[in-house]
């Protein structure tokens, strides 16, 4: 039996994140795992900038669009390896999307998280921070932060 039986993939359509959906779906897969793929439309600096409600709900049709692609993508790499998952759409208005990711991954009993990070150090850390550097820092369950392919 599996100590990882739900596996939480937080997806922002990035070459970082999808590095670690492949850890996830390799993991899943050798640990018969089910994955969770989330995707969290952070809405709120799209909102700071938009002044008309209907040039806010396009651009918000927009990120759910590209959302559901994301996720779509994921799905399809999931069960080409056979492993079965399944898809969530999340959207925020206020607050960070680490605490969204922590949220989810309680609401659907996940016991490790898996996502992708720069690997960011030192002063580029501090004055930019990140989403999975605050996930690894306040999550109940382990994380497993896979790092961004490195140009050689």
């Amino acid at each position: 039996m599996s100590v990882y039986k739900h596996i939480l993939v937080p997806l922002d359509g990035s070459p970082t994140a999808d590095r670690g959906l492949q850890e996830a779906v390799r993991l899943a897969r050798e640990l018969k795992s089910k994955l969770r793929l989330l995707h969290v439309i952070d809405d709120f600096p799209m909102l700071m900038e938009m002044s008309a409600i209907s040039s806010f709900e396009a651009g918000l049709q927009r990120m759910r669009e590209y959302g559901e692609s994301v996720l779509t993508g994921a799905l399809a790499q999931a069960t080409e390896a056979g492993v079965e998952a399944q898809t969530v759409l999340r959207e925020i208005t206020q607050g960070r999307v680490a605490d969204i990711v922590i949220e989810e991954a309680g609401k659907a009993a996940c016991d490790l998280i898996v996502m992708g990070t720069h690997g960011r150090r030192g002063l580029s850390r501090l004055a930019l921070g990140s989403d999975a550097d605050r996930v690894a820092r306040s999550s109940p369950v382990p994380v497993l932060l896979v790092r961004a392919a490195t140009a050689r």
